[in-house]
């Protein structure tokens, strides 16, 4: 089997370069597969892959793999394409090297030509050489796009569609006889002197413009309103799937790279309301035209259509070209709102660190890369322009030219002249834009994967189930829990096993990056085990349903936010029927009433982007009078209080402890940790767990720096 161009696959997580790699070079072999394929069969943790997991999915894929590490002048050597280890942190693809140069495949940046001076700044040393083994099978593993597969249900788009594909046909009959007109005054008024058939000419063509002119605006109209529709339901679909879709979905993405797959909706909205109408009447009318041209004169109509195959045939070969540079255009646009996003959100650090100039830089470059794309597709264009030009501009000459040699011949009269030339006109015209409107359509296929990325990403399993027993009691079962992000990844727990009763307040510590938030998220059922159930009441939380699971709770997460909105809003969760009584009842018990008493709008008070508006104390005690609001079964908050001075987390502390609910609590300070019934810490992943009476400081203290599992037994101070 030949093997095939090496294509350019860029990734769309933030750390599945290896694997973005590792697809270029199966489909270089043979295999049709893409990476969403690979990724759902071999998926990536969010910290990345290391050269022992690729050789393990290449082996997987029906490659012999050879790491090797290899001077500069030996990679010509090697088997290419190979993946060569860049940056210490990023995997490329080596295409080749040739005349000093290092032709690559950069999953984060499209193709890139390096000088070898470059080059050797950033490779590591280190390449990954992959060969087919001897019963090396091709595979086949791709999704099919399809527009309803991308788009979901949209209503009332078949009628609007075929209502403007009658009104558009309507108006290309009428253009079709406007040449007409010209030839009746030309061999019959001219010739006869008839003024009476040139005035009844006259009437009857302006009629022909008054309809076409109405018909135009009513298909306007229309298109508009199509796309309005269009747009408005693709993108609220888009946006319900993806918040159906799992917490690790966004973990491993960045804000801009999400927000870059809506805009590619609007530019498939825009081509599919205007160039796809547009390309389907183009080949109509090329066709009748064609048909017209034919029944004047075969030999001219072959002249016409030579033309049309070498414009068609021009912009063919660069195809390949302008889609690698709208590729690339879109991953920068992307990379570029990314910058911009982090930078509006991290303006405080960033003025704190006087980075300014360096996130100007960043940003400079960034859009740099944008407007190098964009220039190159402009310029790209412009030479198909001047060539179309060129092409059916010399076509109109010769034809005017052979028309008019056979007008002197008398095989053609004066009136068929210009009508011949005026058809070949509207075909050279028609054609040219449907073959470029066909090129477009295709690049449409470009939004469509980054749609896709979306849309036929599997959502969050198991949300909403046919459970219909009753609603089980408030106690949560841990069995053997286990977790990591991947099959090469450590363990960041492991086996863990603990009962929480109902009603019992638990608090859970150990060292930072133990695993305490990881476990937090799972209890949420918002990242799913490795291995192990949770189960509350008894039942498997995956049998009872998430979506149901999830109301039992009220949860304070540390990466919770605020959104646009006034406080009261904020605490009742933007509920259009909220008790304000229950607002205010939440925010006491969280203890932040006295603070937005104190402002000059209340409740009403906006808490800007995010929270901005507010202290980090005053976020922290509004998000737990959200999670208080919804008068949950189980309160479970991820250091909740970690900005609050003493008293008031001791106020707090009490507050909760009150509380006639399930309470865990993921906590370091002594005060949050003593007012727990029980204690389980976590260590190396594992957990223990023992009923207590007291906490001493000391102890907890201790469990931050030690390896192992520790439980305390303390006293009160």
């Amino acid at each position: 089997m030949s093997a095939k161009p090496v294509p350019v696959i860029q990734q769309n997580e933030l750390a599945e370069c290896g694997l973005a790699c590792l697809a270029m070079i199966a489909v270089h072999h043979g295999h049709d597969i893409d990476l969403s394929s690979l990724r759902r069969r071999f998926p990536v943790s969010p910290r990345g892959a290391t050269l022992a997991r690729l050789i393990k999915i290449a082996g997987a894929l029906g490659f012999d793999t050879r790491p090797l590490r290899a001077e500069i002048e030996h990679l010509a050597d090697l088997r290419l394409p190979c993946v060569l280890h860049w940056d210490l942190n990023h995997f490329v693809v080596l295409k080749r090297i040739a005349r000093g140069r290092a032709e690559l495949h950069d999953p984060a940046r499209g193709a890139v030509s390096l000088p070898l001076a470059e080059f050797g700044r950033h490779y590591t040393g280190i390449a990954l050489e992959l060969s087919p083994k001897t019963d090396f099978v091709p595979m086949r593993e791709r999704q099919r796009l399809s527009l309803r597969g991308l788009a979901g249900r949209i209503v009332g788009l078949r009628r609007a569609g075929a209502q403007i594909l009658i009104l558009a046909l309507s108006l290309e009959v009428f253009t079709l006889l406007l040449p007409l007109a010209m030839q009746w005054v030309i061999d019959r008024v001219l010739v006869a002197a008839d003024i009476g058939l040139l005035n009844l000419l006259g009437i009857g063509f302006l009629v022909v413009v008054v309809f076409q002119a109405t018909l135009t605006a009513m298909r306007g109209w229309l298109v508009a309103d199509l796309g309005a529709a269009l747009n408005s339901q693709w993108l609220a679909n888009l946006f319900g799937h993806l918040m159906r879709l799992p917490l690790d979905f966004f973990e491993k993405r960045h804000v801009g790279g999400v927000m870059s797959r809506f805009v590619s909706v609007q530019a498939i909205q825009q081509t599919l309301t205007g160039s796809f109408v547009e390309s389907l009447l183009d080949g109509l009318t090329v066709t009748l035209v064609l048909a017209l041209l034919l029944f004047y004169s075969p030999p001219l109509t072959a002249l016409v259509l030579a033309a049309f195959a070498v414009y068609a045939i021009l912009r063919w070969a660069a195809y390949r070209r302008l889609w690698r540079l709208k590729e690339e255009q879109l991953i920068q646009v992307a990379k570029q709102q990314s910058l911009l996003i982090e930078s509006i959100q991290g303006v405080q650090t960033i003025k704190l660190g006087n980075q300014q100039d360096d996130r100007r830089g960043r940003i400079a470059n960034a859009s740099v890369e944008v407007a190098n794309r964009e220039a190159a597709i402009a310029r790209t264009t412009a030479v198909f322009s001047a060539l179309s030009k060129l092409v059916f501009g010399a076509q109109r000459v010769l034809l005017i030219w052979l028309c008019a040699w056979l007008t002197l011949q008398d095989r053609f009269s004066a009136g068929m002249m210009v009508v011949f030339v005026a058809y070949a006109d509207l075909f050279a015209t028609r054609t040219g834009s449907l073959i470029d409107k066909l090129v477009d359509l295709r690049l449409l296929g470009l939004h469509g994967q980054r749609i896709a990325d979306i849309a036929f990403e599997p959502p969050e399993a198991h949300v909403h189930t046919d459970y219909a027993g009753p609603v089980p009691a408030p106690r949560i079962e841990i069995d053997r829990l286990s977790f990591r992000y991947a099959d090469d990844e450590p363990w960041i727990l492991r086996d863990c096993s603990f009962s929480i009763e109902a009603g019992e307040s638990v608090a859970i510590v150990g060292a930072s990056g133990c695993g305490k938030t990881t476990l937090a998220k799972l209890i949420l059922g918002l990242l799913r085990p490795s291995s192990g159930t949770i189960r509350i009441g008894g039942v498997d939380i995956h049998d009872y349903g998430l979506a149901a699971y999830r109301e039992l709770f009220g949860a304070v997460m540390q990466e919770d936010v605020l959104f646009a909105g006034s406080i009261g809003e904020n605490i009742a969760s933007f509920d259009h029927a909220a008790d304000p009584a229950r607002i205010e009842a939440a925010a006491r018990a969280a203890r932040i009433h006295d603070d937005i008493a104190a402002m000059a709008m209340g409740y009403e008070s906006l808490v800007g982007d995010l929270g901005s508006s507010l202290s980090g104390g005053q976020k922290q005690r509004v998000l737990l009078a959200r999670a208080l609001y919804r008068s949950p079964a189980i309160l479970l908050l991820d250091e909740a209080t970690s900005h609050l001075d003493v008293a008031r987390e001791h106020e707090i502390n009490r507050e909760i402890s009150a509380l006639r609910m399930t309470r865990i609590v993921i906590a370091h300070r002594p005060d949050t940790i003593r007012s727990a019934d029980r204690v389980v810490a976590l260590r190396d992943g594992v957990s223990e767990r023992i009923t207590t009476s007291e906490f001493a400081i000391p102890i907890a203290s201790r469990i931050q720096g030690e390896s192992g599992i520790a439980i305390s037994k303390p006293r009160l101070s």
